[in-house]
């Protein structure tokens, strides 16, 4: 095994975990995991600690506001309300009429279900990211969290290595090159690859850590 294949591999030891699993979302290829992703996505796109997006996202699950329709439904004082249990403070008047406006646009022009969008998008990763930026809160790096981790159940989406995981790899001395980095990381879903150099990005210590374990 040489230096970058031990680098990746320490990497996925330690950090070989989606943002979506830590979420509490088993993601399936399914209305609902799909849309929690869609949620966790908005939530982590903004300026604001992955810690607590996570238990934002873990807050509206709680709430019951984890499907399209009771979202759309539910009284924008209780988004916020639920969003504030989260942490989620800052954004949270904002990204509550966002999250209603999303969802009615989810059941409005997909019946409440992303996988209509993705034979919208008809196999094609590009036309994907433009129809994920529809959705109120949803931008280019909200866009690229969803499909870095709805790649493992979208295959036509793999590997998605976007900039900020490449970021990541970069910062580990590790190739920039998608198809080079999953070759490295063997049978990896590459979703949780994604991940993993993604908290290399975000995070220094992890970077010094797995630098260090791969000696």
């Amino acid at each position: 095994m040489d230096r970058q294949q031990r680098v990746v591999r320490e990497l996925l030891d330690a950090h070989g975990r989606t943002y979506a699993d830590e979420a509490g979302i088993r993601l399936k290829d399914t209305p609902q995991p799909l849309y929690r992703l869609l949620v966790l996505a908005h939530l982590l796109s903004a300026r604001i600690r992955g810690s607590i997006a996570l238990a934002t996202a873990r807050a509206l699950h709680e709430a019951g506001l984890r499907d399209p329709r009771r979202m759309a439904q539910t009284d924008w004082q209780e988004r916020v309300d639920a969003l504030g249990r989260g942490g989620y403070r800052r954004y949270d008047e904002r990204t509550a009429t966002q999250l209603g406006e999303a969802a009615e646009l989810l059941n409005e022009r997909w019946g409440g279900d992303l996988r209509r969008l993705r034979r919208e998008a008809d196999g094609k990763v590009s036309e994907l990211r433009h129809l994920l930026q529809e959705f109120p809160g949803i931008g280019p790096a909200g866009a690229d969290i969803f499909l870095r981790e709805a790649q493992g159940v979208w295959p036509e989406a793999a590997p998605y290595l976007d900039a900020k995981a490449l970021q990541g790899a970069e910062r580990l001395k590790l190739p920039k090159d998608p198809d080079r980095l999953t070759e490295l990381a063997g049978r990896t879903d590459p979703a949780v690859l994604a991940a993993a150099l993604v908290r290399a990005a975000v995070d220094k210590d992890v970077v010094e850590e797995t630098l260090r374990r791969a000696g």
